[in-house]
């Protein structure tokens, strides 16, 4: 156990560090182009995700994600007491990779987002983005195991783009960007309805790769 947690710290804090740092770096490159920014932020993002799944999965998982834990838990992958070991380790270890990102660009170390992002829309987004994850995950995992890595990776760099919220899909990175006043961060405010959407549409994947698939 001590080592799948210090699997997912590892994970939790590079991916985390990686989706707030590239953020900061293509706002400084854009030049206030929106678009170039969030392709250096989704290829940063992508190419981390794909390196930590290959070389974290086969001890932990490779969750780096409440979400996708709290459905493995429902699969019977992992206990109760598993669960909560996870969660507090993705959420902590999360937290110091978006802080060391603040460090390494010369910002305040603490700080909280004003980046409001809320709505119905963004709401539908977060459901649609994190079930999809959750998908890609299961059923990976069931017909192509060997390819998980590229799969979560190239899921992701999508659904940053065909989503209005740019696909957080992950509720303890959700929380960790609201103390991130930075390209990808978001309001504590909407912090919420974000990971409840999530929550549901992991939730969702979960039963509909069970009533469809298994």
């Amino acid at each position: 156990m001590k080592q799948k947690l210090w699997a997912e710290a590892l994970g939790s804090f590079l991916l985390f560090a990686t989706v707030i740092g590239s953020g900061i770096m293509a706002e400084k490159l854009a030049g206030g182009n929106m678009a170039v920014a969030l392709l250096g932020n989704t290829a940063a993002t992508a190419a981390m995700l794909y390196v930590l799944i290959a070389m974290l999965g086969p001890p932990s998982g490779a969750h780096f994600n409440p979400a996708v834990s709290l459905v493995m838990r429902l699969r019977g992958e992992l206990t109760t007491v598993q669960l909560l070991a996870y969660v507090a380790v993705q959420v902590g270890a999360g937290i110091l990779g978006a802080w060391a990102a603040h460090a390494m660009f010369g910002l305040p170390i603490i700080q909280f987002s004003q980046h409001v992002r809320s709505g119905p829309g963004q709401w539908l987004s977060e459901f649609i983005a994190t079930f999809g994850l959750v998908a890609t995950i299961l059923l990976t995992v069931k017909h192509r195991p060997e390819s998980v890595p590229a799969s979560v990776a190239l899921y992701i760099a999508a659904a940053y783009w065909f989503t209005s919220s740019t696909s957080f899909a992950n509720p303890a990175i959700t929380l960790a960007r609201g103390l991130s006043d930075t390209f990808a961060g978001i309001a504590p405010s909407s912090v919420p309805g974000f990971v409840l959407a999530q929550f549901a549409g992991a939730l969702a994947a979960h039963f509909t790769s069970r009533t469809l698939f298994d």
